[in-house]
């Protein structure tokens, strides 16, 4: 892997903003997920609706926002002369967390046995969420050392510890399964299958641009009835995560296109050109694979990819060309702490499962007042986060 000497060596201002705007609806959408009668177009499509709406679109940006970042954060390392070591092994500490987190979600959310277990899933979950943050937290050079690995080693144990008072529900046995990978999981694994391909390749666009092809292929092949290589679990595995692999990919593509070049032109034809190939590609696969968030169909990925790069776009001649960037201030907080803002509302989910604490009255969980509450809600996580950031609670995998 060589350094990139075209690549653009400065922050970013609008892949922050799109990062931060996408984790605030995520929470909006999340919160707004145990609200009762709000239209559909308000959540996530059925899985055999052929549709999809604005909720359908939050997971893939984020997917799509990790891509744009892969170039920059292969060329930093680089740049500051770690070895390839140091590389790895941070990339790969990167994607376990991400993976384990997402796992642990998962079994907080279902699939226990709790008259088995010894303390109740509510807390179970509580330290699930919690533990991440002594675990993953950036932790300021003034800060004791002695504490610092106390913090760090203490929350791998008590994660260790859950793993053992876990009772699964079906079977009895003790410890988790991964059901599924959870968001996280699946972002981690997304992660990991492109970045390993990235390293291999050199970060060449063309290559980049051959892996998103091969990952549309893989899961189309394995969305399709009757075709034999889908009895291969192996095959099923790599391509459920070739899935959204593809919006990383897709990611990186826009990112080379933009900012690994030595001239900047008024009018990026190349992005433009893929924006109009990404949406025909999901268009034209529609068809036979409808669009599913939910099955993960190519047509979801390859449209979402399209929307997140006109999004981009947008964004880049707002804040690059024109420099308006005074607005974004709102969103930065989030931008700048993405995973414990993620992690955050589950903490106090069960935080009042456990103590059986109600903050939020019925009438908002319902209708209009709901969505107003959620929208409120998500604005109190952005304020959080400023504290967080100021006080240096930052979870950095």
């Amino acid at each position: 892997m060589k350094i990139k000497d075209n690549l653009y060596n400065q922050r970013i201002v609008s892949i922050d903003a799109l990062r931060g705007i996408t984790i605030f609806v995520m929470i909006f959408v999340n919160e707004l997920a145990s609200v009762k009668n709000v239209p559909q177009w308000m959540k996530h499509m059925p899985a055999d609706a052929d549709a999809m709406t604005f909720v359908d679109l939050v997971f893939p940006a984020f997917l799509f926002i990790v891509g744009m970042s892969i170039p920059f954060a292969f060329n930093a390392r680089l740049l500051k002369g770690d070895s390839v070591k140091t590389i790895w092994t941070h990339t790969l500490k990167r994607a376990l967390a991400l993976i384990i987190i997402g796992v642990f979600m998962v079994n907080a959310e279902y699939g226990y046995d709790a008259s088995k277990m010894i303390i109740t899933p509510a807390f179970w979950g509580l330290l699930a969420y919690v533990m991440p943050i002594p675990i993953w937290n950036k932790y300021p050079k003034d800060f004791p050392i002695w504490l610092k690995y106390t913090l760090q080693y203490g929350g791998m144990l008590v994660l260790m510890a859950l793993c053992f008072l876990y009772v699964q529900e079906e079977t009895g046995d003790i410890g988790m399964t991964p059901k599924w990978w959870g968001i996280l999981g699946l972002i981690g694994w997304a992660y990991l299958f492109t970045v390993i391909y990235y390293w291999l390749v050199s970060g060449k666009l063309w290559a980049m641009i051959v892996f998103l092809v091969v990952s549309v292929i893989a899961n189309c092949i394995n969305l399709t009835e009757g075709i034999a290589i889908q009895q291969l679990s192996a095959f099923n595995f790599i391509a459920g995560h070739l899935t959204h692999a593809s919006l990383v990919t897709a990611g990186v593509i826009i990112s080379l296109l933009f900012f690994d070049r030595k001239m900047t032109f008024k009018i990026n034809w190349g992005v433009i050109a893929f924006a109009v190939l990404f949406f025909a590609l999901g268009f034209w696969l529609r068809p036979y694979y409808g669009i599913s968030k939910i099955k993960g169909t190519p047509s979801w990925t390859m449209i979402s990819a399209g929307i997140c790069t006109v999004l981009f776009y947008f964004l880049y001649w707002l804040m690059e060309v024109k420099k308006q960037t005074k607005w974004s201030d709102f969103f930065m907080p989030a931008a700048a702490n993405p995973l414990l803002i993620y992690i955050l509302p589950g903490i106090i989910y069960y935080f009042n499962l456990a103590f059986k604490i109600q903050i939020i009255p019925d009438y908002f969980r319902e209708g209009t007042p709901g969505i107003i509450w959620s929208l409120v809600f998500s604005t109190i996580m952005l304020f959080v986060m400023r504290l967080c950031n100021k006080y240096k609670i930052q979870l950095h995998l």
